[in-house]
């Protein structure tokens, strides 16, 4: 039986037996031994430090808005890139946000980090810091060894048409990670 539709049934039948979140739990099926639980400070930063791709969710006060993003993360802030649109328009309303990343194995093997934080468009210095922490990152997950970065900067002003990319981070107020593990 999958964890969640366990967690369900007993939440159904009797608020009470609800399961722990704080201390991993062992789940006995016939099939299977499962341990859920939460991850420490320091598996939380490698999970953010080791991925580049999470959901940022945000909402402008009637419906919740959910997107899968580019990003990384400097042990400090979580940096995106974007540009003019519905997620841009809804964040300088409410920069309040949701950030999920995770990493999964299987259904039942994997580990996710959940951020509670603020958005906030960068401008100026902050911008171009901000670019360079991103691509610094990403840029070598998006080519093969045999290209590199100083061939294939921008020399002449780009078009005044091209879409405007804005930069931005996540100020993290809380972040929690929890885990999912079969022996």
């Amino acid at each position: 039986m999958h964890l969640l539709l366990l967690r369900t049934i007993i939440r159904q039948n009797d608020s009470r037996h609800l399961l722990p979140y704080n201390k991993p739990i062992v789940l006995n099926n016939r099939n299977h031994n499962s341990m859920l639980g939460e991850l420490t400070k320091q598996e939380i930063q490698n999970i953010l430090l080791s991925q580049v791709l999470g959901r940022l969710a945000c909402c402008d006060g009637k419906q919740p808005y959910v997107v899968p993003v580019t990003f990384t993360y400097d042990g400090e802030y979580i940096y995106g890139q974007t540009n003019e649109g519905t997620k841009l328009t809804i964040l300088r309303k409410n920069p309040s946000v949701c950030f999920e990343v995770d990493v999964m194995t299987d259904m039942m093997n994997w580990r996710s980090v959940v951020v509670l934080g603020k958005f906030e468009e960068l401008k100026d210095e902050e911008e171009k810091t901000a670019r360079n922490i991103l691509f610094g990152r990403i840029f070598s997950l998006m080519t093969s060894n045999t290209i590199h970065k100083h061939e294939h900067e921008v020399v002449t002003e780009l078009d005044k048409r091209a879409p405007r990319f804005v930069m931005y981070r996540i100020k993290i107020k809380e972040i929690s990670g929890r885990f999912e593990k079969q022996s």
